[in-house]
């Protein structure tokens, strides 16, 4: 597996990381991709893809912080699901980012009415084998509930994804549902 920080306008020529990211994440998770290439472009977001001899095996956009590293985007193309590939992937990124805590906010998997339950269920899970811890921490944004995972020694309070939202949100302001 090979992996590669990549320069915004690199992202902005391959079409196959924007079809990843416009079918791994719905609608109401996503930024327009415009939107995120321009985020990208002015603030210390890192997108990487990760490639082996079958080609692309995933995207990841983190945002690391002095303390921690946010792992905003992972994604592995669905028909490659299941093959140890994002295992191998978050390993990859937990080897960058060493020496700091890792935190990630996913779709809660105990919302009620969740269109995914089983989805959110295997996520967590996921994550949970990995070292991830929940932290109590969420937050509703329209009809997603989204919880926050941590690795790592440190402490994540509502404060700490307030922060980082308000971050995110200096460059880019989420359309009004």
């Amino acid at each position: 597996m090979t992996s590669r920080i990549l320069a915004p306008e690199d992202i902005a020529q391959r079409s196959d990381l924007r079809a990843l990211y416009e079918s791994a994440f719905p609608d109401e998770e996503r930024i327009p991709w415009d939107d995120l290439l321009r985020l990208v472009r002015e603030m210390p977001l890192e997108f990487a893809e990760y490639r082996d001899g079958e080609g692309l095996m995933g995207l990841t956009i983190v945002y690391p912080r002095p303390r921690l590293s946010w792992f905003w985007y992972f994604a592995v193309p669905e028909q490659r699901r299941g093959r140890g590939i994002g295992q191998r992937i978050l390993a990859a990124l937990l080897a960058r980012y060493e020496g700091r805590s890792a935190v990630l906010d996913m779709e809660d998997p105990a919302q009620p009415g969740a269109p995914n339950p089983e989805q959110r269920r295997r996520r967590a899970a996921f994550y949970r084998r990995n070292g991830f811890r929940e932290t109590g921490v969420g937050k509703t944004f329209g009809p997603v509930a989204m919880t926050i995972l941590l690795r790592g020694d440190d402490t994540f309070t509502m404060s700490d994804y307030d922060t980082l939202l308000s971050e995110i949100f200096r460059f880019w302001k989420p359309p009004r549902s």
